[in-house]
């Protein structure tokens, strides 16, 4: 059971210190948002599990982390000047701006106005000055995407790795887009990360690779509770395409605030690599390019003939937010109990929960239950190598309904017959079973 409602995660966020409103104190700052002691932690299991997924399962996938500053230069060969723009209108009676595809019946979503202006273009790319004279020649972009910059280090990875095709160039970081009206939450923001691959292909191969692609990221939503069922993958229309791309498939989500798109895997074809190369006439290139004459670099491969050619690159990209999203969404139960009430419970996957168990004594400040529970929090914290927690309040009713809450596995009380017999009290967060157990044999009975 999904939540019914985005107020209902909004709320849970809030209260558990999963996502707070940035700069809230001062009336915060619209479509930006912080990550609380629990929100860290669960994006934290989610960037770790694509980054096991993709590069540590895949000998000939390799990592980066570039700069997010980009030189002018890159976003015009890459096309974003030009067309990375939404279509903005204003309101000529409250002076609000929206974006003109949100607009419905010609009227204003604030006031009700239909005195509107016609819709322009407005480039949702950062700028911000370099060095320490403000003008037009010192400035860059904050990235509004990582994929440039992977492009720009394809000669790098090829000089210093030497890998042979088919490989990838795997990045997780920060992206900026200057949305015009940021909403739903974490779903639409201006400040963001991306967790995005370039898998570089010889072009007969990429309709194939295409496919596997989207298989593979299929199954990967499906080990962090999103299945395959609840998402439609949407060919997009070639009249809906981005300008570098052959074909792309979206897989589309049911958010609570309606159906879109979770992840991208688009067949970029030689568009990039090509857009960023000097000598463009030798490369045999397919993709419609304008040409490069300040590019330094030719960012290509020699075939078995020693022939050069620009290889097509397939990309899946996710955001970590609309995945967080996804998942909190997945994860929220509401439940009845026997006893006629009811408890909120998050069933995140065991690897993607902040907290993997909480060690609560039966009895507050009693110094042989702390120490006790202390040394197991301690044990199980190195042996596992996850956050742990000790949950020192005394009430295990009102422990579970938080741990249960929050989402965390496992609640592990220590008793007076712990001290007596060495045994400790497991409960499962999903069936709320519990087994009394040997302290010893705890780690078989938890997994993640």
């Amino acid at each position: 059971m999904v939540a019914q409602s985005m107020d209902s995660l909004v709320s849970l966020s809030k209260r558990r210190g999963f996502i707070f409103q940035s700069n809230n104190i001062y009336g915060g700052l619209q479509g930006v948002y912080d990550f609380g002691p629990l929100g860290v932690e669960l994006k934290k299991n989610i960037r770790e599990s694509w980054w096991s997924d993709i590069v540590y399962k895949n000998e000939n996938i390799f990592g980066l982390d570039a700069s997010i500053l980009t030189h002018p230069l890159v976003l015009n060969y890459s096309g974003h000047e030009e067309t990375f723009t939404d279509p903005l209108v204003d309101c000529k009676d409250c002076k609000a701006r929206h974006r003109a595809d949100f607009i419905n019946d010609s009227k204003c979503p604030l006031c009700g106005s239909t005195s509107l202006t016609e819709p322009r273009d407005f480039n949702l790319m950062f700028k911000t000055n370099i060095g320490p004279v403000a003008d037009s020649n010192n400035f860059a972009y904050l990235r509004p995407e990582t994929a440039q910059q992977i492009f720009t280090n394809f000669k790098n990875i090829m000089d210093s790795s030497s890998p042979s095709l088919p490989f990838g160039i795997a990045q997780i970081g920060k992206a900026f887009r200057n949305e015009i009206t940021p909403r739903n939450f974490i779903f639409r923001v201006r400040e963001f990360e991306q967790m995005e691959l370039e898998y570089f292909v010889k072009p007969n191969d990429a309709d194939k690779a295409l496919e596997e692609w989207l298989e593979q990221r299929l199954k990967w939503w499906d080990m962090q509770g999103v299945c395959k069922d609840k998402l439609e993958i949407y060919d997009v229309p070639s009249d809906e395409l981005s300008h570098y791309s052959k074909k792309t498939y979206d897989l589309m989500y049911e958010f609570p605030h309606g159906k879109e798109e979770l992840e991208g895997i688009a067949n970029r074809t030689d568009f990039d690599l090509g857009s960023h190369s000097q000598n463009q006439e030798t490369l045999k290139i397919n993709a419609k390019i304008k040409h490069n004459p300040d590019s330094k670099s030719k960012l290509g491969i020699q075939d078995e003939n020693g022939e050069w050619f620009v290889p097509y690159v397939i990309e899946p990209s996710a955001g970590i937010e609309r995945a967080f999203l996804a998942i909190l969404n997945e994860a929220y139960t509401e439940e009845s109990l026997e006893n006629g009430k009811n408890r909120i419970v998050l069933k995140l996957k065991p690897h993607l929960a902040p907290i993997k168990a909480a060690v609560i004594p039966l009895k507050k400040n009693d110094m042989g239950l702390v120490k006790m529970a202390t040394e197991l929090k301690n044990k199980l914290q190195k042996d596992i190598d996850q956050r742990i927690v000790l949950e020192n309040t005394g009430n295990i009713g009102k422990s579970y309904r938080k741990h249960d809450e929050i989402g965390t596995p496992y609640c592990i009380t220590i008793d007076f017959d712990s001290l007596a017999e060495g045994t400790v009290t497991i409960r499962d967060r999903d069936t709320m079973k519990q087994n009394t157990i040997k302290v010893e044999s705890i780690s078989k009975h938890m997994s993640f």
